[in-house]
């Protein structure tokens, strides 16, 4: 088979079960209130199971990435999907708190085994320029999803279809898109595990984590950390900053969706734009353009803000395509996994701080000064960048 034709199936792939996975976890932001009403949930509950969810995606993310090295991408993504699925079929059979809070863990399970995995897998067959533009399209692959998913499972509940009909059918196209990603990744024998014996992968690395470049991995890290921190605040808040502006509810939770919008187009855009101008440049570029939008959303009454929210949604999500895509230079290719799964736990324990932080400032300080906040607090992720090597940096 042509490299050319592998790499593109192995992306394809990737970017399916990123659109699953990634629908999947975004639906349960739709179904919260509808749980809610069902079970008579009150807001502490709500929000003890979407953390429960985010909690077992970030604390299993490590292991998966461990785990590929022995096991192969391929079975583990087979694995993620097919707890994802059973995940979403036992919660259509729900009676009570405590089953849809297992069933929210298995989900929840079944997601941490994608982010890593996939990523890794599209690294390691774009060895070339081309593999941040790659992950951009990756990266946008999973907004894409992200939209399918809420919006159908909106537009099922809104014509009158049951939910439990409308979750069993996304359980059955979780476990129906495995047997999918296991028969493609097998007929292209890739994910099947890797016994590299070139020597860059038989070097060992500080402590076994094949990290090349310490210091750049760990600014890296910390701006990632602090961008998803405000990128998960703003997803949180945006909806109940654009009914402060006087719109109704129904109407603002569309700012949530224009935002995913621009997202998915900013993930593939911003991979070529770190590919053209360098990582430094291109994530300086798009933190300063998060920042004033986020000022001038705050500023411009309702049309206005629902205009800027695409164009602000490419800037606030894109620098992900930027952040993520330099993982690879800095990690041993036999550790990749290890390396992406670092990064994704990581970013998963930062969605969990962010909107709690800025949800106190906003109950101390207003929400404006929330907002305020996360625009000045998204500018300090520039600064650890500055310390990527310049070969790095672009």
């Amino acid at each position: 088979m042509e490299i050319s034709t592998k790499r593109k199936l192995t992306l394809a792939t990737c970017c399916g079960a990123h659109i699953v996975q990634d629908g999947l976890s975004a639906a349960l932001y739709v179904l919260m209130p509808i749980l809610a009403q069902s079970f008579g949930l009150n807001y502490a509950q709500i929000g003890m199971l979407r953390s429960l969810h985010s909690a077992t995606m970030s604390l299993f993310e490590v292991p998966s990435g461990v785990l590929a090295e022995r096991f192969g991408e391929r079975r583990l993504l087979v694995f993620g999907l097919i707890c994802a699925g059973l995940g979403y079929l036992w919660l259509s059979t729900a009676t009570s708190i405590w089953v849809i809070a297992m069933s929210f863990l298995l989900i929840g399970t079944g997601g941490a085994f994608q982010h890593a995995l996939t990523s890794s897998l599209i690294s390691n067959n774009y060895h070339d320029a081309g593999r941040r533009s790659a992950l951009g399209i990756y990266n946008s692959a999973g907004d894409a999803g992200k939209l399918i998913f809420t919006g159908l499972l909106g537009l099922a509940t809104g014509i009158g279809i049951a939910w439990q009909s409308a979750v069993i059918f996304f359980g059955v196209v979780a476990l129906l898109f495995a047997l999918v990603l296991l028969y493609t990744l097998r007929h292209i024998k890739v994910g099947g595990g890797r016994a590299s014996t070139s020597p860059e992968n038989t070097s060992v690395g500080p402590g076994g984590w094949g990290i090349l470049d310490r210091t750049g991995f760990s600014t890296l890290c910390l701006s990632v950390f602090i961008d998803t921190a405000v990128q998960s605040a703003f997803l949180v808040f945006i909806v109940f900053v654009i009914a402060e502006k006087g719109v109704s509810n129904q109407l603002a939770t569309f700012a949530l969706i224009l935002t995913l919008i621009g997202g998915m187009f900013g993930k593939a855009g911003c991979g070529y734009l770190a590919q053209r101008f360098g990582v430094r440049s291109s994530f300086a570029l798009v933190q300063c353009a998060t920042a004033a939008g986020i000022i001038a959303l705050l500023m411009s009454p309702a049309l206005v803000a629902f205009i800027l929210l695409p164009i602000l949604g490419m800037f606030l999500q894109g620098s992900t395509s930027i952040t993520y895509g330099s993982i690879s230079d800095l990690i041993r290719s036999d550790r990749q996994s290890r390396g992406f799964a670092l990064l994704y736990s990581l970013a998963g324990l930062s969605a969990i701080v962010g909107p709690v932080t800025f949800g106190f400032i906003s109950d101390y300080s207003g929400l404006n000064t929330a907002m305020m906040a996360m625009a000045f607090i998204s500018l300090l992720a520039i600064p650890p960048l500055m310390f990527l090597r310049p070969n790095l940096a672009g």
